[in-house]
């Protein structure tokens, strides 16, 4: 019951800022669940007012993966469009081969242990090991998303659901609100994505 009092009384403490980067992130990672380009305009607006908010909360690699999330929005808006077939408004969903599932968890592994020391070495974080996963895992997923790879959605569920302690802990009960939402929505992605990933393949 104390921990539900506490949640609450955080709650009421939510900045408008706050409120709105929420929004927006739920609404980019709805659109993201659709397949639909306005995923990155909604998350651009989000990324940008995190970044502000994760500075002064003390969440430094979060700080930084936002700044990140911001270059691969743009990158991604830009690589979801740049597609050669005429007959297409949008490149299509894939899936990495066993080569690139190799790349993706060494991404995670090195981004993690690379943030972590970071971390020691040049913040006072109150939380390096949990920052320093989150952040790798993230930087795994947005990255696989500006590709459109479909295995982005699962480093988005492990990233979500790890995000949501860490959130209520550092005090932004609203923001950790929102990380269950990005849970839910995309364990809905993953299934969506394959279901289309499936179609494209008997397709071709």
């Amino acid at each position: 019951m104390e921990i539900w009092n506490s949640f609450y009384d955080q709650l009421l403490e939510t900045t408008w800022l706050e409120f709105i980067a929420v929004i927006c992130g739920i609404t980019s990672v709805w659109f993201s669940k659709q397949e639909n380009i306005l995923v990155y305009p909604f998350g651009i607006i989000s990324v940008v007012i995190f970044v502000y908010l994760t500075y002064e909360y003390g969440l430094y690699a979060e700080t930084g993966i936002n700044a990140y999330y911001f270059v691969m929005s743009v990158y991604g808006w830009w690589n979801w469009k740049n597609t050669k077939d005429i007959a297409r408004s949008q490149i299509p969903i894939t899936k990495s081969s066993g080569w690139g599932h190799v790349v993706n968890i060494s991404t995670f592994v090195f981004a993690a242990v690379f943030i972590y020391i970071m971390l020691i070495k040049f913040t006072d974080s109150t939380v390096p090991i949990i920052d320093s996963i989150t952040t790798g895992l993230a930087i795994t997923g947005m990255y696989l998303m500006a590709l459109k790879k479909i295995e982005h959605w699962l480093f988005w569920i492990a990233c979500d659901l790890i995000s949501i302690p860490l959130y209520i802990y550092k005090g932004l009960p609203f923001t950790s609100l929102q990380f269950l939402v990005f849970t839910a929505l995309a364990i809905m992605g993953w299934i969506s994505w394959k279901s289309k990933l499936v179609i494209e393949e008997s397709d071709d």
